[in-house]
């Protein structure tokens, strides 16, 4: 027990020892690392003393460095001002030398003139004195040819400027007749010129458009179809397009007979869908003229814009090129009005280039001269004043308005344009094979016609048919019964017989039909 004891303490003395001997080797090592960290302090503090005083030396010699080079360029540009204000000294000492030349010279100068202005004087002196003399010696003499005479001054003035005035009067008018004569010739001989170089250099087809156009078939079986179930296909396709479609023995060809030129091609253009499509039957016709209607709007347009590019127009108002257009759809007495309209802007052009007048401007107002026959309101006003209304209200030159509305004398011509315009339309229109009066007047009956029937109430189109000898009527079915639609027939029969001159007789068919549509959502 006692031994275990002392072993215990032997071991305990043994670890106090130990761990006295670990303290003081760890406080050595912590001394140590101690004065090697101050050493490295100290080192880094030498070096960086040195970088420093290095970096200053480097800044210091570069501030020189650039204090120099400022002051080289100071320096400079002083001595260059320096020289600059010498060179400006010099040059107005030079200028003041120059000066004072100068002004020497005027005081010479002035001291010449001085002494000319004494001898003039003294010659104007001498020169009044002379005319003073003159002067009566002239008076002397006037009172003695008074005397002679038995004239003033006045008078014999006054008897003078007569007798020159009379005379001078004479040889004008003399002169003037001369003058006007010649000019009357030579005007003729030059108009004739022109005239006739414009038409020889101005070609156009003269063919005259009929009341007929010929859709052509591949084959006679389809004439079945366009015909229909106890013809209700051809007679839907007369009700929507308002012309009349003659099916006979002709080979491969269908007859189309209107005065609307608009109407036979809108229908001639749904014939020719409906037989490449197959499908004909009284709605497809409908749906197809309703499309075809706006196409041959959109060609319109695209007709208008075609002829403007062709002729070289530019700045058209829309609805004037939408006009235009509307032009290859109208006859003038027969002839084509578009064509019409582009043969007299060509000849006006023409004429002006001859006279030196502005060909562009003339041009101009040959293609819109005839714009009032294609308005789609219908007015009281001559197509020419119309014509000119619209100009202006599309914002056309004055001179444009004017050659429109004057082209018939319905108004006065204020510019040259305006004779040069009434020449053209006439010589377009005198072509031989031109023009025919008959197609025109026969045209007009015919739309006077239409507009009679359309004035009643329930009406809504109204279509004149084989060669005005038919009228369909096509009414509002809500508003016209069976019995009032006999009446309305029977009205406008004596409506035509009253107000209407026409040979032979007119029927009137009244077309009422009855339509239920809804629609299944």
């Amino acid at each position: 027990m006692g031994d275990i004891v002392y072993i215990v303490l032997a071991a305990l003395v043994g670890l106090g020892a130990g761990a006295a001997l670990a303290g003081l080797l760890i406080k050595n090592k912590n001394q140590k690392l101690e004065e090697e960290t101050k050493e490295k302090i100290k080192s880094m503090l030498r070096e960086a003393e040195i970088n420093a005083e290095a970096i200053k030396k480097d800044r210091i010699l570069e501030a020189k460095e650039k204090y120099l080079k400022l002051k080289s360029e100071f320096d400079e540009e002083m001595n260059n001002k320096k020289n600059i204000i010498i060179t400006n000294e010099n040059k107005v000492k030079q200028r003041e030398q120059q000066v004072s030349k100068e002004l020497e010279q005027v005081k010479r100068k002035e001291a010449e003139l001085d002494s000319k202005k004494e001898n003039l004087s003294a010659q104007l002196h001498a020169v009044q004195v002379k005319k003073e003399e003159l002067e009566k010696v002239t008076n002397q003499r006037i009172a003695d040819l008074e005397k002679v005479a038995g004239l003033t001054r006045e008078e014999a003035r006054e008897q003078l400027v007569t007798m020159l005035t009379e005379e001078a009067q004479t040889r004008a008018s003399s002169q003037i007749k001369d003058i006007l004569d010649e000019a009357k010739l030579t005007a003729t001989k030059q108009a004739k010129k022109i005239v006739l170089d414009t038409i020889q250099r101005t070609a156009t087809e003269h063919a005259v458009e009929n009341c007929v156009s010929v859709f052509n078939i591949e084959s006679d079986d389809i004439k079945g179809k366009i015909i229909g179930r106890e013809g209700r296909n051809i007679r839907a396709l007369e009700a929507a397009t308002g012309v009349e479609i003659v099916v006979d023995d002709t080979p491969e060809a269908i007859i189309i007979s209107g005065f609307d030129p608009v109407r036979r091609e809108i229908a001639r253009l749904s014939l020719h869908r409906l037989v490449q499509d197959g499908r004909i039957h009284p709605a497809r016709i409908e749906e197809v003229v309703a499309k075809t209607e706006k196409n041959i709007e959109e060609e319109i347009v695209e007709i208008g814009e075609r002829t403007c590019i062709d002729l070289g127009i530019h700045g058209l108002h829309p609805e004037l090129i939408r006009m235009v257009g509307r032009m290859r759809y109208r006859s003038s007495y027969g002839q084509n009005l578009l064509q019409h309209s582009r043969e007299v802007a060509k000849l006006c052009a023409t004429m002006a280039a001859e006279m030196g007048l502005n060909a562009k401007m003339a041009k101009r107002a040959g293609l819109l001269h005839d714009i009032g026959k294609v308005w789609h309101e219908e007015q009281e006003l001559p197509h020419a004043v119309l014509g000119m209304e619209l100009a202006k209200r599309y914002k056309e030159h004055p001179e444009i308005c004017n050659a429109i509305g004057a082209h018939h004398d319905e108004i006065e011509m204020t510019s040259m344009i305006s004779p040069i315009v009434q020449a053209s339309d006439a010589i377009s229109g005198a072509r031989p094979g031109a023009r025919r009066e008959v197609m025109d007047s026969y045209i007009k009956r015919l739309k006077e016609l239409e507009e009679l029937a359309l004035s009643f109430d329930g009406v809504n189109k109204c279509f004149a048919m084989q060669a005005g000898r038919e009228l369909r009527v096509l009414v509002d079915a809500d508003n016209v019964d069976d019995s009032t639609a006999g009446k309305l027939s029977f009205d406008i029969s004596q409506k035509i017989e009253k107000e209407m001159q026409y040979p032979g007789q007119i029927k009137i068919t009244v077309i009422r039909e009855m339509r239920a549509v809804n629609y299944a959502r």
